[in-house]
């Protein structure tokens, strides 16, 4: 081992400072998140004016990934509807399962008709306050959801000369709350108590048990103060407490009991520790990787998209549904479920490089819930015995949401008759669904390398390779799709780009899957030779250039979506290092689309232009135009989906920032030079943890953290320049060396950080 004692003298200063801070000086990265972080407070300047309502909501939410509060009402009638992700109608059939809404906490002061209105929500410990004046008059309110315990915590306080009287109570959903509008629209009975214990503790639940396929309950308590019927009177520098606790079946075998004795056993000094507990988790969250960007714009639609996934997403038996955790009116559009022809997909796509794989991890458990399912429809629709095809709805435990029923049968005949459901399956003529389900697995595999997690993923993603191998006619050299669709009921298509990619994507994942747990070597040849003669990305002119088209026979184009780009993303086909040709054309269709503003695809749209490498001006100018349409909350601006928008924005910055696409790593790849930025830990394939910065056109410092000691290969931000790399294990030197190339082929070491320094 060769060390140099001179090497810290040829650092630069700036180089220097760079260097402790990516050798895990946790206080210094810890005062850095929190800088950038605190920065961005959201705030909301009157009441929300769509909640209740059956898609995303414009109100402030709160959440810890299992419950779910939004925001509701003027100041004197607060309302905070209540939702978890693990509370459902749950039967396999065609609306008839959907996530609902448990229950609203109803917070009244009279005196405050006419107030202003304020609320602020601050993102570094997902903590939000209310003030409401009235003249002399002032009521403030702060509230939090912990992330440690399933509670709510409110606190009350006043400034003024005179009290207010007020009053809290518990309340089921009621006819503002529930669509009731047959037959289309049906109500299904469902079983409620709202009651109050002799100790004043307010407590309700509600059930589904009859006619379902899997019993559901959840229950909430709450106790403020001493008081025993939910009045209390606010007075000068005298806070009045309030504590709400939730659960349900899934979580204590008695959550009605469970919720009574939480708020029973909550001493009010107990909630120091509470609100101390909450804040360090979220310290820690913000601390798993964070950027710093000179667009205050995109930077605060950045951590706020963070923000709200952390609030839905931990549940890893439930994950959020369409609109995550703040369900406000039954039943929710598309029925709230897990539409697995991109909706369920998308939310997650900024989790994996963001390094926040806790609240990527639910993602996959409804997937892996549907392999049964995907077996009997792999044998029915098409016979093969050994696959996976899926139908489009999906809900928890394995349930189906859009299962052929009597009622389909009776209303929705249409369906029937145009091929749109086969067997009990509504699939709209999509053999995509399975493949698409892949996408994500495929993700977190090449970010984590994580033996366990494959070991549990491996055989959805083997029964999906199983169902293409026999299903693909093979023609000549390649492999033709015959009878699938791009879009929802183009049934019959022949060879979809969208498929075209995730096929390739497919057989590539299950491939390095296999070798990574070292099983099925004799199928691996089979699944290199379908990858390496798939057919073509068709193509077509418009305007005078070369683009792709959707499908070889069928659709050609189409006004809206992104589905003629998503074999490049999140298929992931089309890279920096892909042939100059097809870049190219990736670049026209990308120019002719203009998708930057879409209802369904701009989560994949931004993140394709930034893997071809379309101008980084542009794509930063079109992302800080679709950060400005949205609500306070972050939900995009008339937009009926929900969380599925929260990736675009990290996912895009993330991936300009650094990438590690197509086994290269690049730093700054698709970022313009005079711009500084500096980021820490994103993750890219390979199971790196990249830290950089950009000062002056120049990269300043880079760090790269191996968790599983894979091979890296680095792109030379110096270009030519020699460059020095100091290697470290827990803060011990163990290896330097100089390095002069164009790209860095290096072997690592699980657990080791790798500096890099451009030698002067």
């Amino acid at each position: 081992m060769r060390k140099n004692n001179n090497l810290l003298m040829a650092l630069g200063l700036s180089a220097l400072s760079v260097f402790l801070f990516s050798c895990n000086d946790l206080s210094d990265s810890e005062q850095q998140s929190e800088a950038i972080i605190r920065k961005h407070t959201i705030r909301f300047t009157e009441p929300p004016k769509r909640i209740p309502n059956r898609n995303s909501v414009d109100a402030p939410l709160l959440g810890n990934g299992f419950t779910g509060v939004a925001l509701a009402g003027p100041p004197e009638a607060q309302t905070f509807y209540v939702a978890r992700n693990d509370f459902w109608r749950l039967k396999s059939a065609l609306d008839e399962s959907y996530p609902l809404v448990l229950g609203k906490i109803e917070l009244s002061m009279p005196v405050l008709k006419g107030a202003s209105y304020l609320v602020e929500q601050q993102l570094y410990d997902a903590t939000t306050t209310a003030r409401f004046t009235k003249g002399d008059l002032s009521v403030s309110y702060k509230t939090y959801i912990s992330a440690e315990e399933d509670l709510l915590v409110l606190e009350l306080e006043m400034n003024g000369e005179d009290s207010v009287e007020g009053y809290v109570n518990l309340s089921l959903p009621g006819e503002k709350e529930t669509i009731n509008n047959p037959p289309l629209e049906r109500v299904f009975p469902d079983e409620r108590e709202v009651g109050v214990t002799k100790e004043g503790v307010f407590y309700l639940w509600r059930a589904f048990e009859d006619s379902v396929d899997i019993p559901t309950k959840a229950a909430m308590a709450l106790r403020m103060g001493q008081s025993s019927d939910g009045s209390f009177v606010l007075k000068p520098g005298k806070p009045v407490r309030l504590v709400c606790a939730f659960s349900s079946n899934f979580k204590s075998n008695d959550c009605v009991a469970d919720v009574i004795k939480r708020v029973e056993d909550c001493s009010f000094t107990h909630l120091n520790e509470i609100e101390k507990h909450h804040q360090e988790w979220w310290k820690d969250y913000w601390q798993k990787s964070f950027v710093s960007i000179p667009d205050s714009v995109i930077e605060k639609r950045y951590y706020l998209s963070l923000y709200g996934m952390a609030s839905c997403s931990r549940d890893k038996d439930f994950p959020p549904s369409i609109f995550g955790t703040w369900i406000t009116r039954e039943r929710p559009n598309w029925n709230g479920d897990y539409h697995l022809n991109y909706n369920h997909m998308a939310p997650y796509y900024g989790l994996y490089s963001s390094n926040r794989i806790e609240q990527a991890d639910p993602y996959y458990m409804p997937m892996l819930a549907q392999i049964a399912r995907g077996n009997y429809y792999s044998e029915k629709v098409t016979g093969i015995s050994d696959g996976i095809l899926l139908p489009v709805g999906a809900g928890p435990l394995g349930i189906e949401t859009t299962r052929r029923s009597p009622f389909m049968d009776t209303y929705f005949k249409g369906w029937i008759d145009g091929k749109l459901v086969e067997d009990e399956g509504f699939f709209m003529g999509q053999k995509s669904n399975s493949s698409y389900a892949v996408v994500n697995m495929s993700m977190q595999f090449y970010r984590t390398w994580d033996k366990e997690y494959t070991r549990k993923v491996y055989p959805f993603v083997k029964g999906v390779a199983a169902f293409w191998e026999k299903y693909l006619t093979l023609e000549g050299d390649r492999y033709v799709i015959y009878n699938d669709a791009i879009h929802e009921g183009t049934v019959g298509t022949m060879n979809p780009i969208l498929s075209l990619g995730l096929v390739r994507m497919v057989m590539q994942t299950v491939s390095d899957m296999s070798s990574f747990l070292g099983v099925d070597e004799d199928k691996r040849e089979q699944w290199a030779f379908i990858k390496d003669h798939m057919s073509d990305y068709p193509l077509q002119e418009r305007n005078g250039k070369t683009v792709f088209r959707y499908t070889e026979k069928g659709t050609d184009w189409w006004g809206d979506n992104t589905l003629g780009i998503q074999h490049i993303y999140p298929a992931g086909q089309i890279g920096l290092n892909s042939d100059p040709q097809l870049l190219q054309i990736a670049h026209n269709t990308v120019d002719e689309m203009r998708r930057w503003s879409d209802f369904n695809g701009t989560n994949s749209f931004f993140p394709a232009a930034v893997r071809i490498g379309y101008d980084p001006d542009s794509i930063l100018v079109h992302l800080n135009a679709y950060s400005r349409l949205t609500y306070p909350n972050g939900f995009q601006l008339d937009n009926p989906h929900g969380i599925e928008n929260w990736s675009t924005v990290p996912n895009t910055i993330n991936e300009m920032l650094c990438m590690g696409h197509q086994d290269i790593v690049r730093v700054f790849p698709v970022w313009p030079r005079e711009k500084d930025a500096s980021f820490h830990q994103i993750r890219v394939e390979g199971a790196f943890l990249v830290s950089a910065e950009l000062k002056n056109k120049e990269v300043t410092s880079l760090t790269i953290v191996s968790e599983q000691g894979r091979p890296l290969t680095l792109l030379n931000p110096w270009k030519q320049k020699k460059v020095r790399m100091e290697v470290r294990k827990s803060g011990q030197l163990l290896d330097e060396k100089e390095l002069e190339d164009d790209v860095f082929h290096l072997e690592t070491l699980p657990g080791t950080s790798y500096l890099f320094v451009v030698n002067d």
